[in-house]
């Protein structure tokens, strides 16, 4: 049997509370650092936490990266959790020379604030226009922001406003929720935003 959602282990943090989540929800999970399994997902997922730098060269060295290139290239459903959000895009000023996915124009900086950094805690998310329609924000997304728990001190400022989803301010306005075609990201940590965030879960197992 296929498995309803493959979360790729490439030695960054929390894997195993995202697939808590997913199972929590329902959905069959396979967790691998195999490309080959990756290649043959239904639905990829790359979580994690951690250093941009790191996380990207852990990819690069697994072979998992052009996987998930070609993942995405197949029209499979594909989603970035927070770092993983943050390696959809070309780059970032946290590991400056490495090269993001490349899979969403744009690029993650420190974000701009006089308050404490990492931004932790939970915070209002504002959705786009088209965000009610969009599958993985079905039955979240509607006129009212809604609150999920980030943890962060990097994040996309310059998302092509077409790509966003849901914008996030702490001070700076920054894209939280992203989304084009296949490709998914959400800066957020779901598995800790309750209801909603295993919502957005659930809809991305079903799609």
């Amino acid at each position: 049997m296929t498995p309803a959602v493959t979360v790729l282990d490439y030695g960054a943090g929390n894997l195993r509370s995202v697939v808590r989540a997913f199972e929590h929800g329902g959905a069959q999970v396979v967790l691998t650092s195999d490309p080959a399994v990756a290649r043959r997902a239904g639905r990829l997922v790359v979580p994690g936490q951690g250093h941009f730098g790191q996380c990207m060269t852990n990819l690069q060295a697994l072979g998992l990266a052009d996987a998930v290139r070609e993942h995405v290239a197949a029209g499979r459903p594909f989603l970035g959790i927070c770092v993983g959000m943050q390696l959809l895009f070309e780059g970032s000023t946290e590991a400056p020379g490495v090269r993001g996915l490349s899979l969403l124009p744009g690029h993650c900086e420190r974000i701009p604030t006089e308050q404490p950094l990492p931004h932790v805690g939970w915070n209002s998310v504002e959705f786009a226009g088209r965000a009610p329609a969009d599958p993985l924000l079905v039955g979240v997304a509607g006129p009212e922001p809604r609150f999920f728990y980030h943890v962060h001190s990097y994040a996309v400022l310059d998302a092509q406003p077409d790509d966003v989803l849901g914008y996030c301010r702490y001070d700076a306005r920054f894209a939280s929720i992203v989304g084009r075609a296949n490709v998914w990201g959400i800066q957020f940590h779901p598995e800790k935003s309750q209801e909603d965030g295993l919502r957005i879960l659930a809809n991305f197992a079903g799609l």
